[in-house]
């Protein structure tokens, strides 16, 4: 398909328009004028503007007099004075100019021969006599588009999208001279091509990672998927050939094959709706998300950044700080191998799960005003799973609630002088969380410098491994799998721990008064933390803690497991751990932060815990703000915030003063202040101690070498 039949009087037609397009410039690309939308305001809907232009034109076209309608309508209209005649379109003898294209034209006389074959125009629209007012504007629709399709042909320079601009001009113009409605034909299949469809994944995700939360946090997640729904729905997707390059594939037959369906069936339809339109979200599923998310994503939040001044103040905070970290959580159900959210059957437990409803209309469509802290809930993963039958603690994932003591607005960071405005913490926000800005998404790569539990926090996301709190009961019906785990966290603590006599293992991990956190790999216990829980006493025994040696390398299991252990405590308001590790443990017990400074009182666990030779006694408190699951992603994302506001400062202040020479001359001492540059680094003068004399060298010495030891 190289060019437009230019004998066809419909083309010959719209010559003169395409000229005035040309010399004023005004139809933009050819993907605009087909409704990709470009230099649109609203940065949500990119394809808006060139629909709201098409539905104008039509609504002027079809204001036109019957008479000037007849017109339009014969330039698409087949002869029919005589069947000799092979006339396919009525041809104004006196054509319009380009520059008087759009004015207001007199209407032909239905007695105007055409310029092709000499007959009136009655002779072409004698079939549109008797035709109803709402038909004429049908097809009058269709005209509109029809023109709208001619320009994108003739502007187009992706030559499978040109391909697919002439299939659909050509079915148009076939349907205004058959007064038929357009049906796309061929083997591109019919809609929806995909299931679990996108729209429908998007709700499976807002059930698996979010119906946890608390209303008003749960809204704020409702806003940013309903977001992202909008932004595919009006997304212009990259060519076959872009993808290729993208990609470096050779074969790009499957992307083709959607590309042309969205073309069809979603994008060209936006502007030109005499076409059946269906959503992008409704129609595709997880093989067009996977070919096209990474692209898609770093143009959403590229087109976010450069139009944020454009966006409502209450949306910015939202979009510019949450939405990267959504978009981070669908990528790794997106390419995550055993992400249980594209399954057809897709369903949450009764007491996981909230009803989010089925269809996105559902999600209320109010603002979010003053984003909730998520800073937790947006990173963190499934909450711990549990089973439900006996001999299991169940664990929902319900919100931490802050102790009563300790209120919202207690719980947010007072403002203090010299604090960072909002505005420039979202800016450097964007930056770290920009895939393009810095090395790639952190669900893919792992820096050399990530946490140590990095690993386990993307595998509990990924469905890779689980944890389950988990308990032998006396009183209901022993479960097979929970004995099964029971038995497995026996064999990994006797093979992990030598010293320790095997039955005595084996009576305190049955013990119905003990409970287990089980760390699961692919159905079996790789891992686990046996402990006691002494509510009234204000703490827990950790009696056994222990991860299979071939699983230990590098993957943070250990962490997690602590991690979790702390989150479930904290829930059931017990906030100090007491364990007795030995030499071997005191290493990895330090680092989980214990200490073997006690603040518990001894007559409080005098009697309760088990004693044993060798050991040391250690202890852990727990704060109830610190979500310690996520706690090493948060304090990684500080560093980096601090990193680029520091940057920014040096940005700011790099200059170079010249040297002091004061001291040549003479003078042994002068005002910190006084030296140039200080002040521009935001160093002020304390008001403390000014009048107090120096402290005695070897006093100072003391002080800041016992200092310097308890830093280190």
């Amino acid at each position: 398909i190289r060019s437009v039949d230019m004998s066809d009087p419909a083309t010959q037609a719209l010559q003169p328009r395409l000229l005035q397009a040309q010399s004023s410039g005004s139809a933009g690309s050819g993907a605009a004028a087909a409704g990709s939308g470009t230099g649109n305001s609203d940065p949500v809907r990119p394809g808006l503007s060139q629909q709201q232009r098409a539905s104008q034109k039509k609504a002027q076209v079809r204001a036109f007099p019957r008479a000037k309608k007849l017109e339009k309508l014969g330039v698409f209209s087949a002869c029919k004075a005589s069947d000799t005649c092979k006339c396919n379109g009525w041809k104004n003898p006196n054509p319009p100019s380009a520059t008087r294209i759009d004015l207001q034209q007199q209407a032909a006389s239905l007695s105007e021969p055409c310029r092709s074959c000499g007959h009136a125009l009655a002779d072409h629209v004698s079939h549109l006599e008797n035709v109803s007012e709402d038909e004429i504007n049908r097809l009058l629709g269709m005209v509109v588009d029809v023109e709208n399709l001619f320009m994108s042909v003739h502007k187009e320079e992706d030559t499978d999208t040109k391909q697919v601009y002439f299939y659909l001009f050509k079915l148009l113009r076939k349907c205004i001279l058959q007064m038929s409605q357009p049906v796309v034909e061929g083997s591109l299949g019919s809609p929806p091509f995909e299931k679990p469809n996108i729209e429908q994944v998007i709700q499976s995700l807002l059930q698996y990672k979010f119906s946890h939360l608390a209303p008003k946090e749960r809204q704020t997640m409702f806003e940013l998927s309903k977001m992202f729904l909008i932004c595919l729905n009006y997304w212009k997707l990259e060519t076959p050939t872009q993808y290729r390059q993208r990609t470096q594939k050779d074969d790009a037959t499957a992307y083709k094959l959607d590309y042309t369906r969205w073309l069809c069936y979603c994008h060209v339809p936006q502007s030109n709706d005499s076409l059946p339109r269906y959503e992008t979200t409704q129609v595709f599923g997880r093989n067009l998300l996977k070919s096209i998310f990474t692209v898609t994503r770093r143009q959403l939040l590229e087109k976010f950044r450069v139009e944020k001044d454009k966006l409502l103040p209450e949306k910015r905070t939202l979009i510019l700080t949450h939405f990267p970290k959504f978009l981070s959580m669908l990528e790794e159900e997106i390419y995550g191998e055993n992400s249980p959210i594209w399954e057809a059957d897709f369903t949450m437990p009764a007491s996981e799960s909230t009803q989010i409803g089925h269809q996105t209309a559902v999600i209320s469509p109010t603002s979010a005003s003053g984003s909730p802290a998520l800073s937790k809930c947006l990173n963190s993963s499934s909450s711990l799973g549990s089973t439900d039958t006996g001999g299991v603690e169940p664990i929902t994932g319900d919100k931490r609630k802050l102790p009563e003591a300790l209120t919202l607005e207690d719980a947010k960071r007072i403002r203090v002088m010299g604090d960072i405005p909002m505005e420039l913490v979202n800016e450097v926000m964007m930056t770290i969380t920009d895939p393009a800005a810095m090395l790639g998404p952190e669900t893919n790569l792992l820096t050399p410098n990530a946490a140590r539990d990095e690993t386990a926090r993307l595998e509990e996301r990924r469905g890779i491994i689980e944890f389950h709190v988990i308990g032998n009961s006396l009183s209901q019906k022993s479960n097979k799998k929970i004995l099964m785990w029971l038995v497995g966290l026996q064999n990994v603590f006797s093979h992990q721990l030598p010293r320790m006599p095997k039955e005595y293992i084996t009576r305190l991990v049955f013990d119905p008064k003990h409970k287990t956190l089980a760390l699961i790999k692919d159905g079996r216990v790789i891992g686990g933390i046996c402990f006691r829980m002494f509510p009234t006493q204000g703490f827990t025994e950790i009696v056994f803690c222990a991860v299979t040696s071939n699983e230990q390398v590098k993957k943070g299991y250990g962490t997690h497991l602590m991690n979790h252990l702390k989150e479930y405590h904290i829930k059931h308001n017990i906030l100090y751990f007491l364990t007795y590790a030995d030499e071997y443990a005191i290493g990895y017990f330090k680092k989980q932060g214990f200490s073997k400074d006690i603040k518990v009182p001894k007559g409080r666990y005098l009697g309760y815990i088990k004693d044993y030779e060798g050991a040391t006694l250690m202890e852990c408190e727990l704060n109830p703000r610190i979500p310690y699951t996520e706690l090493s992603h948060i304090i990684k994302r500080q560093k980096e915030i601090i990193k680029k506001l520091i940057e920014r400062k040096q940005s700011q202040i790099r200059k170079v003063y010249p040297g002091l020479t004061c001291f040549k001359e003479g003078v042994r001492q002068i005002p910190v202040e006084s030296i140039p540059g200080i002040r521009e680094t935001g160093w002020k003068p304390s008001s403390k101690d000014k009048g107090k004399e120096v402290k005695d060298p070897d006093v100072l010495y003391n002080m800041l070498k016992n200092l310097l030891a308890q830093i280190k």
